[in-house]
């Protein structure tokens, strides 16, 4: 069986868990998730702890069940604590500036990017070449952060560009005569 399988998920206070046959819904202080339920993992909830198993003794089972623990447990974080990724401007005249739903980017095109925040999602600029980007759902967080990247990703021979904070550019050095 796998590792992460077997262990269980505790559950914060003020966390509830509904298990349907089709559908896993958290609820927390950071709102509501929701996920299709697999029917290759058999879960229990027992108090305050959520536990998996494969429902046989397939392959394709051991490994969902890895899987759904590692969904489950994502969930119960981001709706008790929430996830966060940050990102940084570097490169001069580059800025940032959070509208409501909206994230205004100037970083040296011709106009200003401008990209709408999905429902869930919100975004601040503690300063304007920094971005926080918040949410509840991890995945969502993470593609998010990945497409305002994606908009200017840092070039290899300055390193301007948009990367995560904790991130490392390696610069290449530059053609000589």
């Amino acid at each position: 069986m796998s590792r992460v399988g077997k262990m269980p998920i505790a559950l914060p206070q003020g966390v509830d868990v509904q298990i349907t046959a089709d559908q896993i819904t958290v609820k927390g202080a950071n709102g509501t998730l929701a996920r299709a339920a697999s029917s290759l993992v058999a879960i229990q909830k027992d108090g305050t702890t959520l536990k998996l198993a494969p429902a046989n003794d397939s392959v394709a089972a051991n490994a969902m069940s890895g899987t759904m623990r590692a969904l489950l447990n994502n969930m119960v974080n981001g709706v008790s604590k929430g996830f966060e990724k940050k990102l940084t401007l570097v490169g001069v005249g580059f800025r940032a500036q959070a509208a409501g739903a909206k994230l205004n980017l100037q970083i040296g095109f011709s106009h200003p990017v401008v990209k709408d925040m999905p429902a869930g999602i919100t975004v601040t600029c503690p300063t304007q070449t920094e971005i926080v980007i918040k949410g509840a759902d991890r995945q969502v967080v993470g593609q998010v952060a990945a497409e305002v990247r994606a908009i200017r990703p840092p070039e290899p021979y300055k390193g301007k560009g948009i990367r995560y904070a904790d991130e490392r550019v390696v610069l290449k050095e530059t053609k000589k005569k």
